[in-house]
């Protein structure tokens, strides 16, 4: 792999930013790196007192970032912060704060330290700081060189905080640090002020000790093995002793031993020496853990395999066990949950025989193991069971409580108490069954956070003997494959990942999604509510003065403000009825709708300030007679009613009698010819807006609202027929209909679709007035006004099937002249007369989406007809109605099944969602686009901005383990493979999954004992098939040298068919029975949940106005998989990419193909050319010509195909040796890599060598970047970055300038579950930026939190000297510093000549302005959250 000089030559003139000659290819790109959606497997937990003395806290360390987290009253846990380390977690603890400690400052008072030990090679102690809402380090202790060696301290923490230490020598905590083998460290902390964190320290064995021969004596009693666990063994402080030295207890394993063996290490601080005080051996199972019991003075738990033994070892020198249970004859569980279907399995261990580190965990998914690829899929299973997670009840000085769970999933409690009779201990039945468990915590409140390592963890609660699961911990790892797609081509990216191992694989669907942060949750106690409303005490309010709640048989006031009390006595609506609808006639007149009677109420001084002077509410109903009312609407100076059966619609008014009586009366009533679904009722026009300069610029907007349109006279139906129609109340003139749209829907085989009936409806205007409808399968659809030349004459409209909504009109209404009467005032509205005779206008469906599987409500976010709208399906979305077409972005809050806006003074942009039997007070945080005059401005806020960090994460489980996602575009339907099964017949298989509703619609079984590999989508003439490559041999696919192992595949070709139904019309889209989602969770699904990450981005989660129109409806067809081809091949087929139009490449060992359909025919395959390397061929990749195969050593490979001669030739190679995880080629002559070591690379080569190169030609590093995690899957994304004012001041130049640029973003999805894009930027923000990040990386305010030098860690595993990419999380963080204090970091010097390239260093040694660091920032940060 030599390079010559004038490759060199040209490589250096490429990567020279002032090369005139640079290609504009990727090869003189640079990248930022941003996480946008950090990693859920969490390794370590920790629970103290970190914000103040009264806070209970709970650490979750996810080995590359630190959460913070509380979990409520609700047993919800809810994310505080949390931030990036740069580094590596390996263990951490907390260190309560003791009496005798001296804060080093007044903020540190009484507040725990988090204690941390990383790949850093040092001992770091943190500190929560509540004005910069993240963690700081207070020192750093050096233990070892920076990296992850066996036999360098920086494995496992231990810490005793309860040691009673002489006063002579002023101590009172000590803290042990272990390596993998065959050192430990301990540490006593300084008591004095001003001095060191660490008092005294002592390294076992010496530097010395380890340069010494031992004879075989002195072996047995050293520590020489692997270090498995460890504790600290407290002292009672009640007997007398002349030394209180510390004891600290570890499992080692030694080398060729078959036990593990308990020693018991002192510690003599006066003799500054460590001895073994005493071993203990005992036949039988494996130990692999060690645990004290608190408050106990002596005692702890030995976990073996298959049992747990209580060891007294308050003497040191004489331990003994006085207590042992067994693990495999444990009680069993009362009932099965209904949710688990098996019983998780122990994934095979790694080198210390115990899954501590979760790398070595994730990696046991065989097919990305880097030497167990595609072996043998079936785990192996535990002879005994084994304690895997356990944990304590927090402060509990009379007994000891320990809950553990078991591999099996099963939950048991141990109560160890101490009387007068000795020593008892009970063990209780089963208390609960899920997955097992990696980590458990229990914390204040009786909640229990139960951690999986590869599945979703939940919050128990302790509860009558029992534990009860309350809410999810969402775990989207291992993210084993993803594919990126622009559902309904509308520039709106969704990802579809394949995430967790069985049984609990799920595939998740991540969106964009609006930030909520919650401000108020209420105890599930609010079964059965059937609507929600708030409403104003008089028009002019600018605040709601009443909830109103809506029960099957029951209605409850509430008055808005600091708390929520029931006024209903005192508003007078009747409380023993279903409200239908309710809202303000007038200012101080509600109005109640219910199934009997319209009333009409005068609320007193007691529900409300404004209210009448006297002891109850005035009150006066209205009654249809014979009838019973269906629906209502309510606004100023109308009340709106229907009837069924007979089928009336009426128009009612409110007229005054006397002092504080009034009466509803009838001003008209139709009969209808179809029973009405949803009536809403037009309100304000344009809700008033603060000014801004760009708006300023542009024409005063006025809407001009179609003919006949009175707001507050205007209304528009939704009927069964069904249809929506825009009606209008005229004086003297009675109702009549504006307009009209029939709805329609047909699928592509023609089939109706069914549920199409209207469940809400909204007129809208902005800038053009429409109709927005939700139906009750799920749609949403949007009718507009046809331009003026398309208006229907008055023949055509007589003949509409439009018109006919309103039967025979009786008119009430003669020539009522009330002279108190508020309907008085319709006296002086005056239609235009010009369009009269065209009326009804036929309405234009514009567009058409399915967003869920179940009705759709939709709630505006105040009362103004351009007001956006929050659309409620199976999930919430928040619908942009300034957009051209149907333009909407998710709401990262669970599914709800009712919302209304709240303004308070207290929450002036609150919205209240129904959730659970909850109520949810929230706030949402969004940028508004507006159309003015066809100029895009970005408004205000709309409502509160909040600082959240959300991402949209929704749940469908489907069993086994997801390994590859594919989007077939013609079916719009995901083609998932999966493999462990739980199948009598099948442990892998094809399946197509709606998107949807997670139902798995159709599935192709594989052959028992084939497992599925890979498979990609290949075009085949006009249609695609499935081309599916597999393995019919168990055991490994590689040797331990790389080499392919000796076995056999399956290639198989699959047709994915419409089937022929006549029954499709009648499909629903509600879960099928089918659907495990249902069955075997807890919970049904996760959408913006708890402590999930979610992202706030609303503006690059919306499509573009100009891109949406045209109608797209949803295919409700039925499809098939059929096989088409099967051939058995000398290989597993571990990769499979189309080529070109018309090839595929497939890979069998160390081989690979070019294969193709004769005359496009399915049923036949042909190989037309074979490649060979020296390794296992692990991918394969292309972009037009070019072929990029990935091996598990030799790295990237570049290969070109003759098609004359079909031959493959070698074009270049990798310089260095890699174990590829996967690749995609940018261009011709780009490739990003990820490689199993955690980094991603991206490399380059130059057409202008290919026609005289040989195979010994190095592809160029471009640039590098290590993550920490391993990247599985790498696609291509599209992002664009700029301010929301470049769409006025910059006009459209900007916009398209970026969007050429934005297909060089790379997006990576990681096995701990994070996704990390690469944004492309140009070399001059590169420069700016990396001269702020080399000070920001050595600033006490930025600079990493675990005391990793920050260059060498991007840089690990990354070829010497190669360019990095820019850490955007470094980055991020100038935003969060004050203006003083960024002018601080500025004012830093560069760095170290090493940490800045030589094309940057002018510019690092010139100042540099804040205010353009911050703009270039926010253009990211904007577009990413």
């Amino acid at each position: 792999m030599a390079v010559s000089e004038e490759e060199c030559s040209i490589a250096k003139s490429r990567s020279s930013p002032s090369s005139s000659s640079a290609p504009t290819s990727s090869h003189t790109s640079h990248y930022l790196a941003k996480c946008v959606l950090r990693g859920s497997v969490v390794l370590q937990v920790a629970y103290g007192h970190l914000r103040s003395p009264s806070s209970y806290d709970v650490v979750f360390a996810k080995e590359t970032s630190i959460e913070l987290v509380m979990i409520g009253e609700d047993g919800i846990a809810q994310s505080v912060c949390e931030q990036a380390v740069f580094g590596t977690i390996k263990d951490l603890v907390v260190l309560p704060w003791n009496d005798k400690f001296n804060a080093r400052n007044p903020q540190m008072l009484e507040k725990d330290l988090l204690v941390v030990i990383s790949d850093s090679g040092k001992l770091s102690f943190l500190t929560f700081c509540n004005e910069m809402h993240r963690f700081f380090p207070v020192a750093h202790v050096q233990l070892s060189s920076p990296g992850n060696s066996m036999h360098q301290l920086g494995r496992m923490l231990a810490v005793d905080s309860r040691q009673v230490m002489s006063v002579i020598y002023g101590r009172g905590c000590f803290i042990a640090a272990s390596a993998y083998e065959d050192r430990l460290a301990l540490f006593s902390l300084s008591m004095s002020s001003g001095s060191d964190i660490i008092d005294k320290k002592i390294f076992y064995p010496t530097e010395s000790e380890v340069d010494e021969t031992t004879s075989r004596s002195v072996q047995r009693t050293s520590i020489t093995g692997t270090i498995w666990s460890m504790c600290f063994i407290s002292k009672d402080p009640s007997q007398p002793s002349k030394e209180h030295n510390p004891v600290l207890a570890i499992i080692l394993n030694r080398r060729g031993s078959l036990l593990n063996e308990l020693l018991l290490l002192g510690w003599n601080i006066r003799d500054h020496a460590i001895c073994v005080i005493s071993n203990y051996v005992e036949a039988g199972p494996l130990a692999h853990n060690i645990v004290e019991v608190p408050n106990s003075y002596g005692f702890a738990f030995l976990f073996r395999f298959g049992d747990a033994l209580l060891m007294d070892l308050r003497d040191a020198h004489n331990p003994c066990c006085v207590y042992r249970t067994s693990l495999n004859f444990l009680p069993p569980a009362l009932e099965e949950h209904n949710f688990v279907e098996e019983a998780c399995r122990v994934h095979d261990v790694d080198d210390e025989g115990l899954f501590n580190v979760a790398a070595c965990a994730l990696l046991e998914l065989r097919d990305y193991d880097p030497m167990c690829i595609d072996g043998d899929s079936s785990n192996v299973k535990s002879p005994s069971k084994h304690v895997c997670s356990w944990s304590w009840e927090p402060k509990n000085d009379k007994s000891s409580k320990l809950v553990f769970c078991v591999d099996t999933g099963e939950f048991f409690m141990i109560e160890i108490a101490f009387d007068s009779d000795g020593l008892k201990v009970n063990l209780s039945e089963c208390l609960y069954k899920g997955q097992p468990c990696k980590a458990l915590l229990w914390v204040e409140g009786g909640f229990l956070a139960a951690l999986v390592e590869m599945g979703d963890g939940m919050v128990l609660k302790v509860e009558n003997g029992r534990l009860l699961c309350l809410s999810p911990i969402q775990n989207i790892a291992p993210i084993l494959d993803m594919s990126i797609v622009d559902y309904y081509d509308e520039k709106r990216d969704q990802m579809f990942a394949c995430c967790g191992v069985a049984p609990e694989g799920s595939l998740r669907i991540i969106r964009s999604g609006i930030s909520v942060e919650k401000l108020l949750r209420t105890a599930p106690i609010y079964q059965g509510i059937t609507g929600t409303w708030t409403i104003q005490m008089k028009l002019t309010d600018p605040y709601h003065s009443f909830l109103v709640l809506s029960f099957v048989e029951e209605t409850r006031v509430l008055s808005v403000g600091l708390s929520f009390s029931d006024v209903t006595d005192s508003v007078g609506f009747q409380p023993d009825v279903c409200t239908l609808a309710c809202g303000l006639v007038h200012d101080g007149l509600l109005v109640q709708i219910h199934q009997n009677a319209v009333r009409l109420c005068l609320p007193t001084t007691d529900a409300h300030s404004e209210g009448i002077p006297l002891s109850s509410p005035v009150c006066t109903s209205w009654f249809p007679e014979n009838m019973s009312i269906s629906l209502g609407a309510v606004a100023h100076n109308m009340i709106v009613v229907s009837t069924s059966n007979p089928c009336f619609l009426f128009i009612l008014g409110v007229k005054l009698i006397s002092a504080c009586h009034y009466e509803i009366y009838e001003l008209q009533h139709v009969r209808l010819q179809s029973e009405l679904s949803c009536i809403s009722i037009a309100q304000k026009l344009v809700e008033q807006r603060r000014s801004c300069s760009s708006i300023n610029k542009v024409n005063s907007s006025v809407v001009t609202l179609p003919a006949g349109v009175d707001l507050g006279y205007t209304f528009v139906i939704g009927t069964h027929r069904p249809s929506v129609e825009v009606l209008s109340f005229v004086p003297n003139e009675g109702l009549r209909v504006l307009a009209s749209g029939s709805i329609s829907l047909t699928n592509t085989m023609g089939t109706a679709i069914s549920g199409c009936i209207p469940q809400d409806v909204r007129l809208v205007s902005v800038d053009q007035c429409y109709v927005l409808s939700g139906l009750r399968n799920g749609m949403l659809l949007r009718f507009e006004w046809p331009p003026a030349h398309n208006i229907s004459s008055p023949e055509a409209s007589s003949q509409s099937p439009f018109s006919p909504a309103l039967g025979n009109v009786d008119t009430i209404l003669s020539n009522i002249r009330a002279a108190n009467s508020f309907s008085s005032q319709l006296s002086a509205v005056n239609l235009s007369e010009k369009t009269k005779d065209g009326l009804p206008i036929n309405l234009q469906l514009i567009a058409t989406r399915r967003i869920g599987i179940t009705p759709v409500f939709l709630v505006p976010l105040s009362d103004s007809l351009d007001a956006d709208i929050i659309a409620l399906s199976d999930r919430p979305w928040l619908v942009h109605t300034a957009r051209h077409s149907l333009a909407y972005t998710s709401i990262s809050f669970q599914p709800s099944t009712h919302a209304t806006p709240v303004c308070s003074i207290e929450c002036p942009k609150g919205i209240l969602f129904v959730s659970e039997n909850s109520l949810n007070l929230v706030t949402m945080q969004y940028t508004r686009k507006i159309l003015v005059q066809n100029i895009v401005i970005y408004d205000i806020p709309f409502v509160e901005m909040v600082h959240s960090k959300r991402l949209n994460v929704q749940k469908f489980h489907l069993g086994g383990t997801p390994r590859k996602v594919l989007y077939h575009n013609e079916s719009r339907l995901l083609v998932v493979m999966r493999t462990e099964l739980n199948n009598d017949s099948c442990s892998s298989d094809i399946c197509c999954v709606d998107p949807l509703s997670g139902s798995v619609v159709s599935f192709f079984k594989l052959e028992p004992g084939e497992t599925g590999k890979c498979m990609e989508l290949v075009r085949v003439g006009n249609e695609q098939v499935l081309v599916v490559g597999t393995s019919l041999s168990s055991g490994p696919a590689i040797m331990p040298s790389g080499e392919a192992e000796s076995t056999k595949g399956r290639l198989i070709v699959i047709c994915i068919e419409h089937v022929q139904n006549s029954d499709s019309g009648s499909m629903t889209f509600g879960s099928k029975p089918g659907s495990s989602s249902q069955r075997t969770s807890p919970f049904r699904e996760i959408v913006g949940y708890a402590t999930e990450q979610l992202s706030s981005s609303s503006l690059c989660s919306s499509p573009d106005d100009a891109s949406c129109d045209g109608i797209k409806l949803e295919d409700t067809e039925a499809w098939q998989l059929r096989l088409a081809y099967s051939t058995k091949w000398p290989g597993m087929v571990l990769a499979i990419c189309p080529y070109l139009d018309h090839y595929f490449l497939a890979s069998a060992g160390n081989a690979f193909y070019v294969c193709g359909f004769p005359n496009d025919n399915p049923q036949k395959v042909r190989r037309f050319a074979v490649g060979r390397t020296r390794f296992m061929i692990m991918l394969l990749t292309a972009h037009f010509t070019r072929i990029a195969v990935g091996d598990c050593r030799d790295g990237i490979l570049f290969y070109s195909y003759h098609e004359e001669s079909r031959k493959l030739e070698q074009i270049y190679c990798d310089p260095s040796q890699r174990l590829v995880a996967d690749c995609i080629l940018m261009d011709v002559d780009t490739a990003v890599v990820s490689d199993r070591k955690g980094s991603i690379a991206v490399l380059s080569c130059s057409d202008r060598l290919e026609d005289n190169a040989s195979p010994e030609c190095n592809l160029t590093v471009s640039c590098a970047y290590h993550m920490g995690e391993i990247a599985m899957s790498i696609r291509k994304g599209s992002f664009i970055y700029k301010l929301p004012a470049d769409d006025v001041l910059g006009g459209c130049d900007s916009l398209s300038a970026n969007v050429d640029s934005s297909h060089s973003t790379i997006i990576a999805s990681t096995l701990l579950g994070s996704i990390v894009i690469f944004i492309p930027i140009s070399r001059e923000e590169y420069e700016l930026l990396e001269a702020v990040q080399t000070r920001l990386v050595v600033h006490p305010l930025t600079a990493p939190i675990l005391g990793n030098d920050h260059n060498e860690f991007r840089s690990r595993e990354n070829p010497v000297g190669s360019p990095k990419m820019l850490d955007g999380d470094m980055l991020a963080q100038f935003l969060e510093l004050t203006s003083m204090q960024q002018e601080d970091v500025l004012s830093l010097p560069s760095g170290p000549p090493d940490t800045v390239k030589s094309s940057s260093k002018r510019l690092a040694s010139s100042p540099i302005a804040a205010n353009k660091v911050v703009q270039l920032l926010e253009r990211v940060h904007h577009a990413l959250n």
